[in-house]
């Protein structure tokens, strides 16, 4: 193992304008569209009512100060959070890769949910099962995503972009679908619901859904490991100290690239402390966007399957985690609820592909370098992202077909939230021990930092402790 190369000085750039800024908080929001909001939560609400709805706003705040203390490492050396857990500990950042590796084997699981969707829509290829359609759409979505990966002249750029239009396209078909009359004659019982819980007379809770409810707490947001790929976004966007790393071009259309392997620390000299404070500012305001942005979409979809599951006792499948859904909106709206419904379920989930083989392309590539010399030295970045971006291609087209969206998605939670307790504790040690002797002093995080991660991490480790329990009944 390769000792990290020591953090370079650098004038920590100006802060720009919050919409010149913004970007990373959008494709985070994105990209947490695709499991916790459209699939557990509306299939514990259509089960159990507002029995758990309580646990859903608390669930996703958790994320903020977390995501904030992921983005802090890279704002603050222009490094992504990966690399950082490197310089901490060789052992622990293997261990974490490796846990995240594995929980990522499985995430064609999107695509194939997505393409459920589509198929749904078009009923097309007509010659096909819906099965088949279903896969048909999900290696569609993928191919289409992987074409655009090698032809934008920059990875990010693209991510963005779309990430941004699946936000709007969901947003607005979300809030238009809420306006149906049986929708808003709920909204009272269900913004109760919010604050105490309420459970349905002689409900009684199926232990075989605690790894379904755990899912919908983690994915209560972007969980798991994918939450660390927001440092990712921070990086390629330039934010803070990021400004100095460069960014990935295409090996088609891009002239060239400049990726630095080491992080630089911000130089010591007047007004680092409120230039510091500003890009903070910043940081938590641009997390808010995809946290609170979040909160509103999963929310509109419980109150949806609050209304139009739930009374009919009608509870998504396994193998139709979409479709039955849709079945409702139709009988609710006609033909143009179900559109709306597939549409917005399509835009949650095909874009869900796009956004993680991106962020684990460029994982594996930064902790690929990390550990070794020799292919830092013979391979550029560029080459060994577009490298992985195949793998992955590959992986999926290999694992998409071999069980079902849901089980897919519950053994990459699963691996995820234990991860999030690792990797959550590990953060506090980072950004509060090892990072503050690397940084001038006027650039050391506060204290208060510590005691908001220091509850996140308690919350999550007690979250894992009642898994097992459970588990163990």
């Amino acid at each position: 193992m390769t000792a990290p190369p020591p953090l370079r000085t650098a004038k920590l750039p100006p802060r720009p304008a919050f919409l010149r800024a913004l970007g990373p908080g959008v494709v985070w929001l994105a990209l947490a569209q695709g499991s916790g909001e459209l699939i557990w939560w509306p299939y514990l609400i259509a089960k159990y009512g507002l029995w758990f709805l309580c646990l859903l706003v608390p669930a996703c705040l958790l994320q903020w100060p977390l995501n904030v203390e992921i983005g802090r490492y890279t704002m603050l050396t222009g490094e992504s959070v990966w690399q950082g857990f490197y310089r901490q500990s060789r052992l622990l950042s293997l261990g974490l890769w490796l846990l995240m590796a594995a929980s990522f084997l499985w995430f064609g699981g999107f695509a194939s949910a997505g393409g459920e969707a589509i198929a749904s829509l078009t009923n097309v290829p007509a010659g096909l099962s819906p099965e088949g359609q279903k896969l048909f759409w999900g290696f569609a979505s993928v191919a289409v995503s992987f074409v655009a990966l090698f032809f934008s002249k920059t990875a990010y750029t693209l991510v963005e972009r779309v990430m941004m239009v699946v936000a709007i396209v969901t947003v607005i078909g979300l809030l238009a679908s809420c306006f149906h009359p049986d929708v808003r004659e709920r909204l009272p019982a269900f913004a109760a619901g919010l604050v105490a819980p309420d459970r349905p007379p002689g409900a009684v809770f199926d232990f075989g859904d605690a790894t379904r409810l755990l899912t919908a707490l983690s994915f209560a947001g972007l969980g798991g490991f994918w939450a660390l790929f927001y440092s990712s976004w921070l990086r390629e966007k330039g934010f803070g100290m990021a400004a100095y790393m460069g960014k990935v071009t295409s090996p088609i259309t891009g002239k060239g690239e400049f990726v630095e392997d080491s992080g630089a620390a911000p130089l010591d000299e007047p007004g680092l402390a409120a230039r510091v404070k500003g890009w903070t500012r910043l940081l938590w305001a641009d997390s808010g966007v995809g946290v609170f942005g979040n909160i509103l979409t999963t929310l509109m979809m419980c109150l949806l399957s609050y209304a139009l599951l739930f009374p009919h006792g009608k509870v998504p499948t396994d193998d139709q985690l979409v479709t039955l859904q849709a079945q409702f909106f139709e009988s609710s709206w006609g033909d143009l609820g179900r559109i709306v419904f597939l549409v917005v379920a399509a835009a949650f989930l095909a874009d869900t592909w796009l956004g993680t083989a991106d962020a684990v392309a460029h994982t594996h590539t930064e902790m690929f370098r990390s550990f070794s010399r020799r292919l830092r030295e013979r391979y550029s970045y560029r080459a060994m992202y577009y490298f992985f971006v195949v793998a992955l291609t590959v992986v999926t087209s290999l694992t998409m077909a071999a069980r079902s969206p849901s089980a897919l998605i519950l053994t990459s939670a699963v691996i995820g939230f234990f991860g999030t307790v690792l990797y959550s504790a590990a953060l506090l040690h980072l950004n509060y021990r090892v990072l503050p002797p690397l940084l001038p002093p006027a650039a050391r995080p506060s204290p208060r930092g510590a005691l908001l991660l220091g509850a996140v991490v308690a919350a999550y480790a007690s979250l894992a402790v009642a898994y097992v329990f459970v588990q163990l009944r």
